[in-house]
């Protein structure tokens, strides 16, 4: 064995040991790393999500759930690690545990860490953002070590940290089972309440993993949380995440399903999905106004498709699922029909029309499914594909938001996948 792989394997295992310390609820040992030669940049190269990190409701969170120690656990990792690639891999290895973490609480398994309810998804967006920031900030010793390299470890964190790299399917002692990939999204709209949790993401947490068994049969479920952010959209963040389950001949999943938070007090399922990215900002309050940039490298149509439509079977879902909340089947696209300059707002897109907005908009709720479903038309497969918008998460005077409300959200978004499965 190389003196490489053998210290490569050390950090392996250390990174490993310290993140058990709080899988297990015990106490926290792994701090910020005090050895001079690891130091600190004094101007860091961060985002605008960064700067939120101070606020008082965010250290409550993260104290509040027990994941106040992800960043000291982070930067210890990089720092003990002996070159960069050994700091790639054990970022991985953190990522994927937080995410674990994450879900294992959501779950019910393990301590809660604290008093914060278990179903809560923002103490994996507030430390993943803890463990990103001191990425962007420590300055390891060892010779390899540059920013190229830095923006490597950053984004193996960021990826294994939104469980990308944890989507492998069991299928099941007792015959096959049907197989659903789903995505929810990162809290939002932090300016206007920095206590905001997403309910599609807190959904994602809850149903990653899970084998539910149905009259039909079991559906197994894994899933992945995105960012909010435009710019990891055009580098085709979604797409990378949903092709290894899609590719003809190799493909593993029955159901492909794009989830985030919608309107209030109902859940939409999304015909049509639109080619347009529209100005609303990101949690980096970065504005754009464009048709949605598709990577080179993925599959792609060309000419580009204005439109995409979904092909899950939503009259079942809409009938099958218990409904706390009501459930629409959305058909409602705003479009620029061929010949003319204005937009209109109708059902249905007619021939030729230019995209606005899809039935969810022209936020990165409807580019999930947009970018999904035109993968999997330029694929050629027959997968069952769509999005769902779940109901606005309320909160209460302080904005924190409603647990209960939360919980109803999740149990009805569960009926509706299992039924987009076996329907």
């Amino acid at each position: 064995m190389s003196t490489r792989t053998t210290a490569l394997t050390a950090a392996t295992a250390a990174l490993a040991a310290a993140i058990t310390l709080g899988l297990t609820g015990a106490p926290a040992t792994a701090t910020a790393n005090t050895d001079p030669e690891c130091g600190t940049l004094a101007s860091p190269d961060t985002r605008v999500e960064h700067t939120r990190l101070t606020d008082p409701a965010v250290t409550d969170i993260l104290a509040r759930s027990g994941f106040d120690d992800v960043a000291g656990v982070v930067r210890t990792a990089v720092c003990d690690a002996s070159s960069s690639r050994a700091a790639t891999v054990a970022a991985r290895i953190a990522g994927r545990a937080l995410w674990q973490r994450a879900v294992d609480r959501v779950q019910g398994r393990g301590d809660a860490g604290g008093d914060l309810p278990r179903s809560d998804d923002r103490p994996l967006y507030w430390a993943r953002l803890a463990g990103e920031l001191e990425i962007a900030r420590v300055a390891p010793a060892y010779r390899s070590w540059s920013e190229d390299a830095r923006a490597k470890v950053l984004a193996a964190f960021d990826r294994s940290s939104r469980g990308i790299e944890s989507t492998t399917f069991r299928r099941g002692e007792s015959g096959r089972s049907r197989q659903v990939l789903a995505s929810g999204f990162d809290p939002f709209t932090l300016d206007r309440n920095i206590r905001q949790s997403n309910p599609s993401g807190a959904t994602a947490l809850a149903m990653d993993g899970r084998v539910v068994q149905t009259a039909k049969g079991p559906v197994e479920i894994q899933t992945v949380v995105f960012p909010v952010l435009w710019e990891p959209f055009a580098e085709g963040i979604v797409e990378r995440s949903f092709l290894p389950h899609l590719v003809p001949g190799r493909r593993d999943v029955d159901t492909a399903i794009t989830i985030s938070q919608g309107r209030a007090g109902r859940f939409d399922l999304e015909v049509w999905n639109g080619a347009h990215r529209g100005t609303f900002p990101d949690n980096d309050r970065v504005s754009v106004n464009e048709t949605v940039p598709i990577p080179e490298d993925v599959p792609h149509a060309d000419p580009q498709p204005q439109w995409t439509r979904t092909t899950l079977p939503v009259e079942a879902m809409k009938a099958a699922a218990p409904a706390t909340f009501p459930v629409n089947i959305n058909r409602v696209v705003t479009e620029i029909p061929a010949g003319s300059t204005e937009p209109v707002t109708r059902e249905d897109p007619t021939p030729g029309s230019t995209a606005v907005a899809g039935g969810g908009g022209d936020y990165l709720s409807n580019e999930s499914a947009y970018r999904t479903t035109a993968l999997r038309d330029a694929l050629g497969t027959d997968t069952k594909q769509g999005h769902i918008h779940v109901p606005v998460l309320d909160g209460d005077a302080t904005g924190e938001p409603l647990a209960d409300m939360r919980a109803d959200i999740v149990a009805q978004t569960l009926g509706l996948v299992a039924a987009a499965a076996t329907s």
